[in-house]
This record gives structure tokens, C-alpha cells and sequence, in this order.
């Protein structure tokens, strides 16, 4: 298998940033008269629609890259994965890791003139710790107890319990600092007015054809912007991604289908780029629904799929096999033994949960291209054990609003979603507690689409939380980890690499094991 580039990670904190660097105003200038100018847009298509700009109300890697473009936060990653504040000046944390102090940059505005400082840093956590206000990623700022404003540049967020990784979800594109004036001018439909500090402003949206951002000539880093619009456009067949690519019509894509590797090796003046990621692909079954709530039936459908065919038929081999809930590359990754691919074994189990002849399910997914073929092999597989599979290929708006639009449990529909997570601060917990943290989350308040309710897993993770200590910290995740296995409320199947594509004269694009772009310093060379 030959790659054009590889990146080896170990444990990889998510979200780049750009610092802070002196320089003069030429970039921003020339950027500033290439108004309207084809060469100076930048254009990335995706795979799926950027459904909202709110990110702390985000679940969806193409909302952030777009969000993340626009808005900053207070801390990030430089290029060592170390911890560096970027609308902070600096940080300090309290020995028992319940008090985080942030002195703040001066002089920076949000893009609509309202100043950055202490009260806007306030109304954003709270906004994000009030479980009220039911935004998706409350659950990474639900152990915050008090924002406290001690003067104009200094902050201190309180925590109810000690939590030794705190400092990685400020760095998450969730604590991204929107306009305190666009909060209170458009309440929720901030989604569709975002207002941050970035380099780029939003302008324009039309849903399901481009969203266009474009140059904020007042950004403090005087370094960037590079080009002066970004357009995102979403492409979810993947041969017109390619196509493209190949015209011009786009500088940047991804992701790129892995069967279709060779068609951007062989093309002049476009590279091929891979790296491992921190996503888990799986399909979760809703345990509150029958047969699902079944733990036979659950490991009997992991038996019965072929994980090393799925890798070469979905990935072609651009992937390894998923042996535990998060990615080896996230922090406190314990692996298991895998299910293998044994078709009688699952028999026997369907037998004891007393469906010896199988039953019928409904799989809800994404509508790509990718997606589709996932779903696909899926109706394959189970059709040897008798298992019959409606596929529904979906819009992500549309499954979006069908899974997260549901408040109540009871009457979810769901039964089976084709999903895949990544952990974007790189720690056991949010690979875990967002997906399998029992009621609280549920969906629409996070992500446990499975409906998964265990007192033993929700024990360790609440004990996860209220310590400091590294080594017991590994063990309780481990132990999570391994409950989640033999409980199966997914079908674990592959950590994929990353595969994106680029022309050979752009520069600038940092791709997230998360699977978030980081396209603040894109430039065409």
C-alpha cells in the first residue's frame, strides 16, 4: 500500500491554533484588494453540509472546520501538541486541578467591534455549563460550578470535582468564544450568525450548495489571513469531489475514497496526503429497542460481520480493525479481544435470544457515497444470519433532526445508526462518556445513540472524573473499556485513516486526527 504522505501520531491532542506573531499588514492589504477574485478563494469540498455554526452546539466535524475559521478559543495546540493559550495570555491550574485562572490577550475585538474580555469569556462557559440551555456540548463543561470575572483580563472558571483533563476541553473547538452581543441579538439563531474573533467573517449560506467566509481585515494575528474568501461546498458523491479536484473547481477535498487513492497519485499537480485518525467507526444498536436490548443479539450481529473484509471493501485497507470503543492514538486506550468473524456462533446466540430465524432492522446513515456502501455490506453480512436490513440513507440535516430532534427516549425510532466518533481532546473520557455515559446522554443532550444505560460503566467514569491521578485514571477507563465490549451496545469495526487530497500550490491546511480542518492559514501558492 503505497501513500503519498504519512504522519505517525502517538497520543494527539486535537485543534491546532495559530499563534500570535508580529509582522506588517502587507498579507491582509493584498488579501483586501483581491476582492472577488477567484484566485484568492479558496474553495474546500466535503463529503457532507455544515449543519450549524454554533459550536456549542455542534456534533459534526464539517461544523467545526467552518466554525473554527471564524471563531477562536481560549487555549489550543501548537504544532508539539503541547497546551498554548491563543486568546489567552496565560493560564494557571490549582494543584487539585478544580480552579483554572486565564489571563486574557488586550485588545482584541469580536468581528462585530464587542470587546474580548472576562465578561465575554463568562457569558460564553456559562453559556456552555447551564444544562438549561440543553447545547450538545454541555457534557465537557458540566462540572463547571462558577465563572468568576476578577477583572477586566483575568478569569476563573471553578470546578465541582477535581478534573485532571479540564485544561483539553478548553482547547476543544466546543470552548470557541462567540460574540456575547450576537448571544443576546440572536439567541439561538446565533447558529446562523456567528460573530467570533477568527480571520474570517461569516457572509453567506446557502444551505446544501456553499457556505462563504470571508476576510476579517481587523484580526489581531496580522499574519493571516492568506487568501480572502473561504467557500465550503458539500459534495457527498465522491467521484464529483474528485472531478473537482482535478478541474480546479476545488483547491482542497476530503475525504478522499480510498479506492480512488491512485486516481490523485496519477494526476499531475495534486497530492495525496494520509494519517491516522482518532475516529471509531461502528454502527450502534438502540438497547432500549428489541431484539436490540438483547446483549446476545448485540455480540451475535459483532460475530457476524467480517471486520477484515469491511476494511479492504469500504477502506481498502486504509483502516485497522476497531478492538476497543476509542482509538489506540487517544489517551487510556485499552484494547480488546475482537469479535471474530465466526457466522455460526452468531447463529447460536440469535438462537438463545430466541430468534432462530432472524428478524428485520432499519439502519439510518449519511448519504455519501462512502456512507451508502457501509451500509450496504452491512445488509450483506446479516442477510447470512438471517437478518434483514433496510437501509435509509439520509441528509445529515435530516438525521440530524430524526436522531437529536427526539427529546424523549421512548419515542425514538431508531434502531440502528451508522455512526463514527472521535475524541477532540484526545482523552478516554470524552471517547467515552459523551457515547456511553447512560441517560444523561441521551441524544438530543450527546451522543449515546445506542440509548446504553450501565451502572458499572457510568461508575467508572464518574470515578474517572474525580481524579488527578494518571495510573488510576487508566485503570477505571480500562475497566470502562472492557465493560463496553462484552456489552456491545456498538458493532466496532475500524479506526480509518485520514485521506484528503490538495493541489500541489496550496498550503496551510492542518488536518485533526479528529477529523477537523484547521484552514485559518490557507494560502494558494
Amino acid at each position: 500500500m503505497k501513500k503519498r504522505f504519512i504522519f505517525s501520531l502517538s497520543f494527539v491532542l486535537i485543534t491546532s491554533v495559530f499563534l500570535a506573531a508580529c509582522g506588517n499588514n502587507d498579507k491582509n492589504d493584498k488579501a483586501s484588494e483581491s476582492k472577488g477574485s477567484s484566485s484568492d478563494t479558496f474553495t474546500v469540498a466535503l463529503e457532507s453540509d455544515v449543519t450549524t455554526l454554533d459550536p456549542h452546539d455542534t456534533n459534526d466535524n464539517a461544523s467545526y472546520t467552518a466554525e473554527s475559521a471564524i471563531m477562536e478559543g481560549l487555549l489550543g495546540f501548537d504544532k508539539d501538541n503541547k497546551v498554548v493559550p491563543v486568546l489567552a495570555k496565560s493560564y494557571e491550574v490549582n494543584k487539585d486541578s478544580t480552579e483554572f485562572t486565564f489571563k486574557l490577550k488586550k485588545g482584541i475585538k469580536f468581528q462585530d467591534g464587542t470587546d474580548f474580555n472576562a465578561e465575554a469569556v463568562k457569558t460564553n462557559i456559562d453559556r456552555l455549563a447551564d444544562p438549561e440551555s440543553k447545547l450538545k456540548r454541555h457534557s465537557l463543561f458540566e462540572l463547571v460550578k462558577e465563572t468568576k470575572v476578577i477583572d477586566d483580563d483575568t478569569v476563573r472558571v471553578t470546578l465541582s470535582k477535581p478534573f485532571a483533563a479540564m485544561i483539553n476541553n478548553f482547547a476543544h473547538p466546543a470552548a470557541m468564544m462567540i460574540s456575547p452581543d450576537a448571544i443576546k441579538k440572536y439567541g439561538d439563531k446565533v447558529s446562523q450568525r456567528p460573530v467570533g474573533t477568527g480571520p474570517f467573517t461569516f457572509e453567506k449560506w446557502q444551505h446544501g450548495e456553499y457556505l462563504k467566509l470571508t476576510v476579517n481585515k481587523n484580526y489581531w494575528n496580522k499574519d493571516l489571513p492568506k487568501v480572502h474568501n473561504i467557500v465550503f461546498k458539500p459534495v457527498p458523491e465522491n467521484g464529483a469531489r474528485i472531478a473537482m479536484l482535478q478541474t480546479g473547481e476545488a483547491d482542497f477535498i476530503y475525504p478522499v475514497p480510498p479506492t480512488d487513492t491512485k486516481t490523485i497519485e496519477n494526476t499531475d499537480g495534486l497530492s495525496l496526503v494520509t494519517k491516522p485518525s482518532l475516529i471509531v467507526k461502528y454502527f450502534s444498536m438502540n438497547t432500549m429497542k428489541k431484539p436490540f436490548n438483547d446483549v446476545k443479539v448485540r455480540q451475535a450481529i459483532n460475530y457476524a460481520i467480517d471486520k477484515e473484509a469491511f476494511l479492504k471493501v469500504v477502506y481498502n485497507g486504509y483502516a485497522s480493525e476497531a478492538k476497543s470503543s476509542i482509538a489506540p492514538d487517544t489517551q487510556f486506550y485499552a484494547g480488546q479481544t475482537p469479535y471474530e468473524y465466526n457466522i455460526k456462533k452468531a447463529k447460536q446466540l440469535l438462537k438463545e435470544a430466541g430468534y432462530p430465524n432472524g428478524f428485520e432492522a432499519t439502519i439510518w446513515g449519511g448519504n455519501s457515497s462512502d456512507k451508502v456502501k457501509m451500509m450496504e455490506f452491512y445488509k450483506q453480512q446479516l442477510d447470512k444470519v438471517g437478518i434483514t436490513l433496510k437501509t435509509v440513507p439520509m441528509e445529515s440535516g435530516t438525521i440530524g433532526d430524526k436522531i437529536w430532534g427526539v427529546t424523549n427516549a421512548k419515542d425514538a425510532d431508531l434502531e440502528l445508526y451508522n455512526g463514527g466518533w472521535s475524541p477532540s481532546t484526545g482523552d478516554a473520557d470524552w471517547g467515552l462518556r459523551p457515547v456511553f455515559g447512560g441517560e444523561e446522554a441521551f441524544p438530543p443532550n450527546s451522543y449515546n445513540t445506542s440509548y446504553y444505560q450501565s451502572n458499572t460503566v457510568n461508575s467508572l467514569l464518574n470515578q474517572a472524573l474525580q481524579t488527578s491521578d494518571t495510573a488510576k485514571r487508566k485503570e477505571l477507563y480500562g475497566k470502562a473499556q472492557q465493560q463496553i465490549w462484552e456489552d456491545a451496545p456498538w458493532v466496532f469495526l475500524a479506526v480509518p485513516d485520514l485521506i484528503y487530497a490538495k493541489k500541489d500550490s496550496v498550503d496551510g491546511v492542518v488536518m485533526q486526527p479528529s477529523g477537523v480542518m484547521d484552514v485559518r492559514g490557507a494560502e494558494k501558492k
